[in-house]
């Protein structure tokens, strides 16, 4: 008979880590991704001065920043390892406030 293993042998298993659900801090990834979104959308001439010059990888940080934004703003908590570590509010924070830095050495 082929048995599956209880929960509490899978939780053991299992790489934890450690993902903050406070309210208020779900509100700073929540206001930051808008924040950054509307800036992005608005001001689209600080990420490319034309078509041809498009910074792609400031873009892709800013991008990847504000999705993990939103992924931790609306209270989603992803299962799997990898992806809390990509979308982990700790490194959305941080590639938003890299982009945004970025940005601002680059004017």
């Amino acid at each position: 008979m082929n048995r599956q293993p209880s929960a509490a042998q899978r939780q053991r298993h299992e790489f934890r880590i450690a993902y903050p659900t406070h309210g208020a801090l779900r509100l700073l990834s929540f206001a930051l991704a808008i924040t950054l979104t509307v800036l992005v959308l608005a001001y689209p001439k600080d990420i490319a001065s034309s078509v041809s010059d498009v910074r792609h990888g400031v873009l892709a940080l800013l991008m990847w920043g504000i999705a993990a934004g939103f992924v931790h703003g609306v209270g989603f908590v992803p299962r799997l390892p990898l992806w809390r570590i990509v979308f982990h509010p700790v490194t959305g924070w941080l590639t938003m406030a890299a982009g945004i830095a970025w940005l601002l050495a680059h004017q």
